[in-house]
């Protein structure tokens, strides 16, 4: 196989990682909360300059993307209690909720450009020298990005099919109103899919600072293909949305071989088009 391909490929499941992350909390708002949330790669940036605050500020890497997250699911909780509550006490419509997330991501933006600033940021890292495999240059923190994500896939994993909550969330997903009178405390479950949500999607932002400059709209750029991800694998499934990922963040990085990098979003959307012509439920669907 060509050399350069090989790289892109590489560098395509480097990028998958980081969206599969952010993807998986982006489908389970929409599985569990009927939330179709546009802020969601807001969020993402969020936990993205908390943890470069952080890390400027002398505390390790690992230790800021897990303040950026810790602080990023704050942030989220509030909004539950500001916005997504009263909205669902008050059974807003889909379109209401769509046009108050996308109001949400204009304030988050903002507020980010207000208080770091326009202009790209960098962790404070020392340059690490990248590995040469077989003639194809990988950088370590793309490894280490790579790693992160297996991990927190894994954990999400069993969270969701061998602790209590992870079955109540399921629960919930499958019909609402049956886990309410059998028991679970649906309240709970909201909580406990924002804390997820908003943490996994902070571990990206921060993880995605990794591999590239911080800046204000990196969140933004990002929601269609976590939004294509989540289609792709089928709505409301976390397995489907990491499968979809994969294929969209690979699918961007190997269509620069051909096309200039403007494209690769394009591109992104163009693959999820012909696969749910083929498949239109998605990869999965449903909770698994």
């Amino acid at each position: 196989m060509d050399q350069q391909l090989v790289q892109l490929l590489v560098n395509g499941v480097a990028v998958g990682s980081v969206i599969a992350l952010a993807a998986v909390g982006l489908t389970l708002t929409y599985g569990i909360l009927r939330l179709a949330n546009f802020a969601h790669g807001d969020l993402m940036t969020l936990g993205a300059y908390l943890t470069l605050t952080a890390n400027l500020n002398g505390v390790n890497i690992w230790l800021s993307i897990l303040i950026g997250a810790v602080l990023t699911i704050g942030v989220a909780l509030l909004c539950e209690k500001l916005l997504w509550s009263p909205m669902r006490d008050r059974r807003a419509s889909s379109t209401t909720l769509i046009i108050i997330s996308i109001g949400l991501a204009l304030f988050l933006r903002n507020g980010i450009t207000l208080l770091w600033g326009p202009e790209n940021q960098r962790y404070d890292l020392p340059v690490a020298t990248a590995l040469d495999v077989f003639g194809v240059r990988i950088a370590p923190t793309r490894l280490i990005v790579v790693g992160l994500a297996i991990l927190a896939i894994a954990a999400l994993h069993y969270l969701l099919q061998h602790t209590k909550i992870g079955k109540a969330m399921r629960a919930v997903a499958d019909n609402t109103d049956l886990a309410r009178v059998s028991g679970i405390n649906v309240d709970w479950v909201v909580i406990w899919t924002w804390v997820l949500a908003a943490g996994l999607t902070a571990i990206a932002g921060g993880m995605f600072g990794l591999i590239t400059a911080v800046r204000p709209n990196m969140g933004w750029f990002l929601i269609m293909p976590m939004f294509a991800s989540v289609i792709l694998g089928g709505i409301g499934n976390p397995y489907g949305a990491i499968a979809g990922a994969y294929i969209i963040g690979i699918a961007q990085e190997l269509s620069t071989y051909v096309l200039p990098s403007e494209y690769k979003l394009g591109v992104a959307l163009m693959v999820m088009i012909l696969v749910l012509l083929v498949r239109p439920q998605g990869l999965f669907r449903g909770m698994i």
